[in-house]
């Protein structure tokens, strides 16, 4: 599994001109899940992005966690995350898992955050056509695979 995750003063996915998730202070977690991800990559995902200290102190100091500051978060399935880009200009797309495997360790992958975290957590809508939006605070991105763990 591959993220990227934001940290956000808000966020906010729309379909259809319709806002199905809207957060303030937290995280914004772009999910790409390839065809070899399991339980074990969803488990260590969950736990690294929960605990992940990337929120500033008392101090302005990078020490908190989401967690610690009772934020929120989104998570937005987002394929091209697993885009293959060694050979010519169009990206190969070919190690992202298809929805009959993609779905289910998506919504297991999410479930796992909600107990880590100890509230909802929001999501768009797998395979629809979203938009975006976030005010990124600081800017802090980090980019994570489960694959690259030592």
């Amino acid at each position: 599994m591959k993220a990227v995750i934001q940290r956000v003063s808000s966020a906010s996915v729309t379909i259809d001109s319709k806002i199905v998730a809207d957060i303030q202070k937290g995280l914004l977690v772009l999910v790409g899940i390839e065809d070899a991800d399991n339980q074990e990559d969803i488990d260590w995902l969950g736990q690294k992005i929960a605990n992940l200290r990337i929120f500033g102190d008392e101090n302005e100091v990078m020490n908190l966690s989401v967690k610690d500051i009772d934020g929120e978060i989104i998570v937005v399935s987002q394929f091209t995350l697993q885009a293959l880009t060694k050979k010519g200009n169009r990206p190969s797309y070919i190690k992202a898992a298809k929805p009959d495997v993609a779905i289910p360790l998506y919504e297991n992958f999410v479930q796992h955050l909600e107990k880590e975290l100890g509230k909802k957590v929001q999501t768009g809508i797998f395979g629809a056509d979203m938009k975006v939006a976030l005010l990124n605070d600081g800017p802090v991105t980090i980019l994570i695979d489960s694959k690259c763990r030592n």
